[in-house]
């Protein structure tokens, strides 16, 4: 995937505040106990000689691969109905989720096997045409960058704020702030991150600290594990690699940036940069949306 970030200047997290809501006395929210995991459930698979792909839940937004080979590193890529190539560093021996993340349409399925130096061979590669039965899919289950199981910590503790919420928004305000408080920025891990990185929302709350993708990765798993839609977001923030996340309620949609909501007025700012500029100066820097670009969605 490569490098993200190179210091502590870039983050985006969604926040939405609505003055009604935050005000109320938490407890409202409707608390999912069990989320629903993705599956293999074995009713379509395509194999090669190494590697599987469970294509028996596309409908719900997602495939299964599985690599079983003697590579020592491994990776999948999922092409688009649009075209996009989006990567994923994958973990050998069971099988992980990969999400459809660009609607109905045909995908290629790609799974590549290292062989030495930096070249790699195809152990399978399937197409797949999918329909969704609910385009949200493939944005509330767990994959290789939001991991987390019904046991997992985070998902222990969104269900305890979830308790105290009044509703979606109040819930996804605890948890920003619940983020953005518990985690610090890693500085020197944003200087050396490992080739292929990925997250883990559950050692990002035990250490406290993490990269803004250990950010997106936590807060994505946190609202999923409610029900609440939220994508995954990998680009640039002008020259650095970068990640945050974009956040669908019933009210507004897909809401997409960093959207604070004072009582009056809608304003972007960036948590990270904030903590190291004034407020003001940050809101004036996410304002302009030119400086994002987005390449991956997970």
């Amino acid at each position: 995937m490569g490098r993200i970030g190179r210091s502590a200047v870039v983050l985006a997290l969604i926040l939405i505040l609505v003055s009604s809501c935050a005000a109320g006395r938490g407890g409202g929210r409707k608390t999912v106990q069990k989320a629903a995991m993705p599956e293999a459930s074995g009713t379509q698979v395509y194999t090669g000689a190494d590697a599987a792909i469970d294509a028996s839940n596309t409908a719900k937004g997602y495939v299964m691969v599985r690599y079983t080979g003697a590579a020592d590193k491994v990776q999948v890529q999922v092409i688009g109905p649009k075209g996009t190539r989006t990567p994923y560093p994958f973990e050998k021996g069971s099988y992980h989720a990969v999400a459809l993340t660009e609607g109905d349409g045909r995908y290629t399925i790609v799974v590549y096997a290292h062989m030495t130096d930096n070249r790699y061979a195809v152990a399978l590669s399937q197409q797949i045409d999918v329909q969704l039965s609910d385009p949200f899919g493939p944005f509330l289950y767990p994959n290789q960058y939001v991991t987390y199981t019904n046991d997992s910590d985070c998902a222990a503790y969104a269900r305890r704020l979830s308790d105290r919420s009044d509703d979606d928004i109040d819930y996804i305000t605890r948890v920003f702030h619940y983020v953005t408080g518990h985690v610090d920025y890693d500085k020197k891990m944003a200087a050396h991150i490992p080739v292929n990185y990925l997250p883990d929302p559950d050692r990002t709350m035990q250490t406290g600290k993490g990269i803004c993708l250990d950010y997106a990765s936590l807060m994505t798993a946190m609202l999923r594990d409610q029900g609440i839609p939220t994508k995954l977001e990998v680009g640039y923030n002008e020259d650095v690699y970068h990640a945050w996340i974009s956040v669908y309620l019933k009210e507004k949609g897909w809401v997409d940036g960093v959207i604070q909501f004072d009582g009056k007025h809608w304003t972007l700012i960036d948590p990270t940069l904030a903590a190291a500029s004034s407020r003001k100066k940050a809101a004036q820097y996410m304002r302009d949306r030119s400086h994002y670009t987005c390449m991956y969605q997970y």
